[in-house]
């Protein structure tokens, strides 16, 4: 039996009535929707949309892409989630991007992006994303929409604040949910937590020019629970800040245990002075086993490797670098804003907002402004470093994004609304509801130096009534509204994949002249390649079958094969000879164990087939490619497992040498 004190039963008397809170209706959702808002989001036949919208997956594990404002769905990127619609993570190719030291993994629960940048802006370069379940960092390559890179975090658990960058692109910065034992003994007591348990934050660098990760560094930090990040800007910009809750350290009933003091706290990182203490041998080098996956365009293939090692930097031994600062309780959001002077917290359980100065900070620092320490880390008095508190701003705060014009939006998940609010004077400017409860929200470029502002999107875990009902389980959604005057309006909702927490948004102009139309033949260099239809054949290896095959519109090249037997491991290596534009071609056997493959102009993929039994099965093109899309498909002849039957292959065969075979 669990027995709770006083604190506790408030506490949970609290949280029923937030619970209550959020199942009610915001009033006036009727006209929440203007006579002139569909103009403002429509975008005419054959026009584009002004930004994209990258937007989490979440249990889907996927990126999912929007247009913005006309909320069109343009895309879905696979990432950590194996993609039946394009044989990502069922390809030869492509399975090797889904390995890690736990071995191959078909999911993951994908929660936040950042797009890379270059003095504090997005370049239009690389979308960075974080696998929360099993730790790893994703790299997006935005000029062909697919993952290229995936390297898993050692000594993690939850990666949770991340993946974030520094205003250049230098790290991208992933903290752990999770604290867990760390090193060469983990089976401990649970109970241990206190001893036995850390957390950490890995730096993972980034090569400016072709965007390859390395993990750089890990810090150990005491055992508590890391939510959100955000990198320093301008005078700020050595600086790296993360949201921490469960500073009690509790291990069971969080919920209640993890609230007990008024305050949490705001970790703040030099990770600049890291660097030093590197550069001065000052850290440690340990064992660590994780995976490090690469996708080459060239190729068309992924490799798989595992590393081995990890350097690792103590703050609570090595000072001056790492500090906390007290944040109202269970703070989510950590937020920066463009001139990177201050720094807002959102206290999820608080009805304000606090708000930091970097020049307070600085200067209690520099005082040694301290309230003591937590586990040899200092912490700066909460006076010390507040700039200011927005008073009742409203309920459940939990994100921050600004406008470059002064202004800051937060997201209130208990309240379902976002407030504006001026950050000099830190007054309530204007608040308009979300249909229900908002997460996070977005601002083009609102997490930046220059943000794009003109539009909000909020995105909502609710969605009861919105939609047409879809049985106990309903889409997401997310809501823009216009943000150029001085009111926010709401223009437009629209349902989203998967569960969003967290998007990115930039103008198309930046990625969209520069994305790959077809991989040039001629520089296909996959092993299996076939440039042209007279390459076409079909290769014994043992019990190995190789199919150098070609798809054009619209027929493969070979159609007809014979001499396959039960038991073969056959691959289809597929050459797309298209060199335009959108044309894909599938490729599909019946009795297939895996899925399709979707091969894009110019480029090879590979589908693995174990047939099981004698007979005649068909392939076929599964993506719509020419009018006679239809015609697009062949046979192969499977033998008994030992059986005679010659290998014979070709396309536009006469019946006579059919039948000879």
């Amino acid at each position: 039996m669990i027995h709770l004190n006083n604190n506790s039963m408030r506490l949970c008397s609290i949280a029923v009535l937030l619970v209550a809170f959020a199942s009610c209706k915001p009033r006036n959702e009727a006209g929440a929707i203007t006579a002139g808002a569909a103009e403002k989001v429509y975008v005419a036949p054959g026009k584009y949309d002004e930004f994209y919208n990258f937007v989490s997956g979440g249990f889907n594990g996927q990126v999912s892409v929007y247009g913005i404002p006309s909320g069109r769905l343009l895309k879905i990127i696979p990432v950590f989630s194996v993609m039946p619609e394009n044989g990502y993570g069922y390809s030869e190719e492509t399975k090797p991007m889904l390995e890690t030291s736990h071995g191959s993994l078909p999911w993951d629960d994908q929660h936040h992006l950042e797009l890379s940048q270059k003095d504090g802006t997005p370049d239009g370069r690389w979308l960075f994303a974080n696998a929360n379940n099993t730790p790893r960092v994703a790299r997006i390559n935005l000029a062909t929409f697919k993952t290229e890179e995936i390297l898993e975090l050692p000594n993690s658990a939850g990666n949770h604040s991340s993946p974030f960058c520094t205003e250049n692109t230098e790290y991208v910065v992933a903290g752990t949910r999770f604290s867990v034992p760390i090193g060469d003994n983990q089976d401990v007591p649970i109970a241990d937590y206190k001893k036995s348990f850390n957390g950490t934050i890995s730096f993972i660098k980034i090569d400016s020019s072709n965007g390859r990760m390395s993990l750089a560094f890990q810090l150990l930090t005491p055992a508590i629970n890391f939510d959100l990040s955000h990198a320093g800007k301008g005078k700020s910009h050595d600086w790296f800040f993360f949201s921490c809750y469960n500073v009690e350290q509790a291990h069971t009933l969080l919920e209640v245990n993890a609230s007990q003091r008024d305050k949490d706290f705001i970790m703040a990182v030099n990770w600049k002075k890291a660097e030093e203490y590197i550069r001065n041998n000052k850290g440690t080098l340990k064992n660590s086993r994780y995976a490090h996956n690469v996708y080459n365009e060239t190729t068309h293939s992924a490799t798989s490797t595992i590393e081995n090692k990890v350097l690792t930097l103590d703050p609570s031994q090595l000072k001056d670098f790492v500090y906390f600062i007290p944040c109202p309780k269970s703070p989510h959001g950590v937020d920066i804003d463009p001139t990177g002077e201050y720094i807002v917290g959102s206290g999820k359980l608080a009805a304000l907002i606090p708000v930091f100065s970097f020049d307070k900070l600085m200067a209690a620092i520099e005082k040694k402004d301290f309230d003591g320490d937590y586990q040899g880390i200092p912490v700066v008095k909460y006076e010390s470093a507040l700039y200011g508190e927005v008073q009742k701003p409203g309920l459940g705060p939990l994100h921050t994004e600004f406008d470059g014009k002064g202004n800051a939006y937060t997201s209130f998940f208990v309240s379902s609304e976002v407030v504006k609010w001026n950050i000099k004077d830190l007054k309530v400017l204007d608040r308009k509801p979300t249909y229900y409860s908002v997460g996070h929200l977005c601002i083009p470029g609102g997490d930046t130096k220059k943000p794009f502002g003109k539009y909000l999107i909020a995105y909502n875990k609710i969605t009861k009534d919105r939609y047409l009902p879809t049985g106990p389980e309903l889409a997401q959604s997310a809501q823009l509204y216009d943000i150029s005057g001085d009111k926010m309006e709401l223009i437009l909702d629209f349902p989203t994949v998967g569960e969003p927490h967290y998007a990115q948004a930039l103008p198309a102009e930046l990625i969209k002249n520069n994305s790959v139309k077809y991989f040039k033949i001629d520089e296909n260099k996959h092993p299996y390649v076939t440039r042209g239809e007279k390459e076409a054949k079909v290769v014994r290896e043992g019990n190995k079958v190789h199919v150098y095959i070609t798809a054009i519109r619209s027929h493969f090249t070979p159609d007809n094969i014979e001499g396959v037997r039960v038991g073969d491991e056959v691959y289809f290596h597929v050459t797309n000879l298209e060199q335009d534009w959108d044309i894909p071609h599938g490729f599909a056997v019946k009795g297939a164990a895996n899925a399709e493959i979707l091969i894009m102009p110019g480029e090879t993929c590979t589908l693995k087939w174990v047939p099981d039994a004698e007979g005649v099965f068909p392939i076929y093109c599964t993506d719509f490619c020419s009018a006679l899309h239809q015609e697009m498909q062949g046979y192969v002849r499977v033998s008994k497992a030992g059986a005679n039957t010659p290998l014979k292959y070709g396309t536009n065969l006469p019946d006579s040498a059919v039948a000879k075979n």
